[in-house]
Formats: C-alpha cells, structure tokens, sequence
C-alpha cells in the first residue's frame, strides 16, 4: 500500500473564468520540484487555455490526461498532467458569474474529496471558486457558502454523520502569523450568536490537535477575546467572562497550552513569529477579527487550510481576481504556499 508521502496531491483547478486555471499553470511552469507528484482536477481545454494565456499564446508543453490518481507514475516530465472531471468544459468568459463555471469547480471539489477520501490522494489543493458562480449552479452546489463547508460535507457524508457532527475549522496562516476562527462564513449579527462555550472550546480542541501534530509539540494557543479590551472586566460585555474565560479553562483542564481572553487589538502581534515567549496560534472569534491580520501581513504568501477533516486541505489565500482574470498577471505565490503547506501537513 501507498504511504501518503509517496501519493499525489490533486490541485482543483477552481472557477475557469478567475485566475486559478493561470496560477496552476505558472506554478508548473516555473516550479516543477514544487509541483511534483502534483495533477490538476480539472479541465484539459481550460489548462491548456491557462498555459498559451502565461507564455505569450503558445503551449510550451503539453498537457497530459490522466484516468485516475495512479495514472501520474506514468506521465512523463516537463508535462501538465490534468484529469478530466467530467464533460470537457466550452471556454468561459474570464471575470463573469458563470453557473457552468460555478458548476464545474463544485464537481471538481466532489471529486476531490471523494478520491481524498478513497484513500488515493496524499492532499487537496483548491484554487480560488467564485461563491456567485457557486450559487448560480444550482444544487447541490448553492448550500454551500464555500470550499469548507462543501468539504465537511462529503467527509461527514462518507463518515455516514451529519456534518455538524464532524466540525471543522478553518485556519488561515502566513509565514508570520497563524490564526483559527469559531465561526466563518456567517453575518456579523449571526457570528455573535455563535460565540458559544461549546463552540469556542471546541475550536481550541481543534486547533490543538491539527497543530501538535504538524509542530510534533504542544501549541501555544492565544485565544482572543470579542468585546473591545477583551471586554475591560465586564465593562465593555461579558462574553469574555460568561463564555470564553470558561471554555479556555476547560481547555487548560484537558492539559491543552491555551491562555486568553486576551484583547483582540494586542494579541495578534504577540503571535507573529519570532515573538520572545509568544504564541503559535491565535483563536479568532470571527472571520474578520481574525483575517484582516493575516491579510495584511501578506496574502501572497497566504494558506488556508481547513482543520478537523480526515484529509489534508490546503487553498490560496485568496479569491478568484476576476478584475485581473485573462491578463497573465496572477501570481502563484499563495498556490506555492499552500502546496508546500499541504506537503507538511500530509507527514
């Protein structure tokens, strides 16, 4: 049997209209040791669109069809080796709502997650989808905000469970600054809401058990607080007090390294690396608390990886550029990234 150190890691070649397609086909061009034992998910007219459109107009090499994950021992070097989900997709319009573009990255993702699951891939990769072109494509592809949630899905949904009872969690991470959110993809009003004890602890449990086995040691975990100044001792809310407090001793109890509430405005950059006695990791109780920090710090170099899954998932830090989608200009620095990470995260 494959070890995962010696299996594929399949990149979901995400919306054809946004800047995947270009950042896979920069990626293989210009790093062929990052992207060995590397297949695209996706669409062979669309890849070899990708290429002529990164080296002015002409395919500098070919792009090899795949049947299957175990196909790849046999393509040769210097090739693009794509597999064909599905019916080969007509040329997409770069920069607009596509529900035929949403269609197929959603069947791409399926695909992924199931062969993830299969056993026959080491990681996934996503390029960016389009949540628009997403929900234009209609079931079962609308319920779902984004790739997260699509993911746990089909784990769930393969585990034979509900999906809320195989909670994930989504962490965003540069070379600088690791950061886990309670919630993701939920309105402000509704993200409040889910700052629960149950919640809150057990993203800690989450993130502690992802991160002690890529670290080989135990996190540091700062868990921010909500309210401003971690709510000055009630002055400001009590969520702090009622609910996290509570939920990071729980953790502690459970002999997990966790510390906080500490003030949101502080703490991320008492995480960054290189910190003297700083943190691994800081748990966000919301997605902009926690990724305008990350963001900013440098979203080429951004990973996000979704934690909790029974497979490694990694994904670009950002989203489709259907402003610059066309133009060759996207850069596959944040593809690099996530594709290194997914190869320390499968060990």
């Amino acid at each position: 049997m494959n070890t995962a150190a010696q299996m594929p890691i399949a990149i979901t070649m995400g919306d054809a209209a946004g800047i995947g397609p270009e950042t896979i086909a920069k990626a293989f061009l210009h790093s062929p040791q990052a992207t060995r034992a590397c297949f695209v998910a996706g669409d062979v007219p669309t890849m070899r669109r990708a290429l002529a459109l990164v080296h002015a107009g002409s395919v500098p090499y070919p792009v090899a069809q795949i049947d299957s994950p175990a196909d790849l021992a046999q393509v040769p070097s210097a090739c693009l080796p794509v597999l064909q989900v599905g019916p080969a997709l007509q040329p997409v319009a770069f920069g607009q709502v596509s529900a035929v573009a949403g269609e197929f990255a959603g069947r791409c993702i399926v695909w992924a997650a199931q062969a993830a699951l299969r056993g026959e891939l080491a990681a996934v990769v996503t390029a960016p989808i389009h949540k628009e072109s997403l929900h234009a494509a209609g079931p079962p592809y609308n319920q779902f905000p984004g790739h997260t949630e699509m993911l746990q899905w089909q784990a769930a949904l393969n585990a034979g469970l509900r999906p809320e009872a195989l909670p994930v969690r989504m962490m965003l991470s540069n070379p600088e600054l690791r950061v886990v959110l309670v919630s993701i993809h939920l309105s402000l009003a509704q993200a409040l809401q889910a700052v629960t004890h149950a919640r809150v602890l057990q993203t800690i449990e989450i993130t502690h058990h992802a991160l002690r086995r890529q670290l080989g040691r135990r996190p540091r975990i700062a868990v921010a607080g909500l309210n401003p100044h971690a709510g000055e001792g009630g002055l400001f809310g009590t969520e702090e007090t009622d609910t996290i407090a509570p939920a990071v001793a729980a953790a502690q109890a459970a002999g997990i390294d966790a510390s906080g509430p500490w003030a949101p405005d502080t703490v991320f950059m008492r995480a960054r690396a290189g910190q003297p006695e700083g943190f691994d990791v800081v748990v966000a109780m919301y997605h902009d608390q926690g990724l305008i920090p990350v963001k900013y710090l440098g979203v080429e170099q951004g990973v996000n990886s979704t934690l909790g899954l029974p497979f490694v998932r990694t994904s670009p830090d950002h989203g489709t550029a259907f402003d610059i989608a066309g133009s060759g200009r996207a850069d596959p620095s944040s593809l690099l990234a996530a594709l290194a990470a997914a190869r320390l995260g499968r060990a």
